[in-house]
């Protein structure tokens, strides 16, 4: 279910769009099957309408766009710029855990990416499937982002498909945002980091680059994202404590420094006044 910080966004990027007079667009991304559920999306879209959002054309998931994202998975193996990674999560976390040049912590060492054929081949025969990984050459990619700045990092090699046989999410979202026309990505300050990657991928893919506006999280009392044990943190909540969703979208526009309805906060929308500093939900 959504939690108040995934509809504050919302609202967000609906301003965003509506104030440019720019289309907003609702793509629902399920790549992950064992987690996506059709009531789940259900149930996240009457949320964005009962807070007053409407949206633009039909509704696109990623589930029926596999096709799409072989071709740009393609693309990039004719260009020579994909390699198998057979890597499991615990030996990636064990080799990113010492120094390795230019990459910031955390990143893919390229391990794989120095394996022999036969390597390769014997990996292969132990049974697991790789992933897919992007040779990005340690690429420098520099971005300015509407409400956070200048940002220059360093890209890893990111995987484009995974060893379950789906697309990637930094892949997909910029196929599909090509696809889409999307002019503006506005999203949670949480996936700042994934941008360099998505940058260079259109790059490679010689798609247009879209900007990007990061916006501040909504954080538990603990600091922490929102989550269930926070409390009432989704509209279902609020309305078991007496809110309407009018009140809860009032509370969330307040809560940037907006007013609290929606024709109002439209007309007194200004990007560069929104706060950058994430908001702290007092407990209900």
């Amino acid at each position: 279910m959504l939690h108040l910080g995934n509809l504050r966004t919302a609202l967000l990027a609906w301003l965003f769009a509506r104030s440019a007079g720019a289309r907003f667009l609702v793509r629902v991304e399920d790549l992950d099957q064992g987690r996506s559920r059709p009531h789940f999306e259900q149930a996240q879209l009457d949320d964005l309408a009962a807070i007053g959002l409407d949206w633009d054309g039909e509704i696109v998931r990623q589930s029926e766009r596999h096709a799409l994202y072989e071709q740009a998975i393609a693309r990039l193996d004719a260009d020579g710029l994909l390699y198998p990674c057979f890597c499991t999560r615990a030996e990636i976390r064990e080799a990113t855990s010492a120094p390795h040049g230019p990459l910031p912590e955390g990143a893919y060492p390229g391990t794989c990416r120095r394996l022999t054929a036969a390597q390769r081949l014997e990996r292969a025969a132990n049974g697991r499937p790789p992933a897919l990984r992007l040779d990005a050459g340690a690429a420098r990619i520099r971005f300015t982002d509407r409400l956070t700045g200048q940002h220059k990092s360093v890209v890893d090699d990111l995987v484009v498909r995974r060893n379950d046989g789906a697309a990637a999410y930094n892949l997909a979202v910029v196929v599909d945002d090509a696809a889409q026309g999307v002019g503006e990505v506005v999203r949670g300050a949480d996936l700042l980091d994934t941008t360099p990657r998505q940058l260079l991928l259109a790059r490679l893919l010689g798609a247009p680059a879209p900007t990007y506006a990061h916006v501040p999280l909504m954080l538990g009392a603990d600091g922490a994202r929102l989550a269930k044990r926070h409390g009432a943190v989704t509209l279902d909540d609020r309305r078991a404590l007496g809110e309407t969703p009018a009140d809860v979208r009032a509370s969330l526009l307040r809560s940037v420094g907006l007013p609290g309805e929606l024709d109002d906060a439209l007309a007194a929308f200004d990007a560069s006044a929104l706060p950058t500093e994430p908001t702290v939900l007092a407990a209900a």
